[in-house]
């Protein structure tokens, strides 16, 4: 079964910058699409970006876009996500998906039918 670790959260200031990883393990994600979602302290769990299993598309939500890039290493299994400009409303803990269908919806599809992994923290200090 497909295990996703994340790393790479941590505390930075306010306009710093951090890059995320998600390595799966235990099976091949080469043909899932990834992702990451975040949830914020008393929030909901909400969209972040994505990209498709080719890497040439990605989605963002509005919030990240110019601010965020994905983009994934089949070869080792990863997906990364470089966040920049960072803001204390961006503190929350972050989520790496993966899966082998997607739920389109708007502008943006989604990793479906997947997996989750167990969340990286950010806090972005004002």
């Amino acid at each position: 079964q497909v295990h996703l670790e994340e790393s790479g959260g941590g505390l930075v200031q306010e306009g710093g910058s951090l890059r995320l990883s998600c390595t799966a393990s235990g099976g091949s994600v080469s043909l899932w699409a990834m992702g990451w979602f975040r949830q914020a302290p008393g929030k909901g769990r909400e969209f972040v970006a994505s990209v498709t299993y080719t890497g040439k598309m990605a989605y963002y939500e509005n919030f990240a876009k110019g601010r965020f890039t994905i983009s994934r290493d089949t070869a080792k299994h990863t997906a990364y996500l470089q966040m920049e400009s960072l803001k204390p409303e961006d503190t929350a803990t972050y989520f790496c998906v993966a899966g082998p269908n997607e739920d389109c919806s708007g502008y943006t599809c989604r990793p479906a039918d997947g997996v989750w992994g167990q969340g990286t923290q950010v806090t972005v200090s004002s």
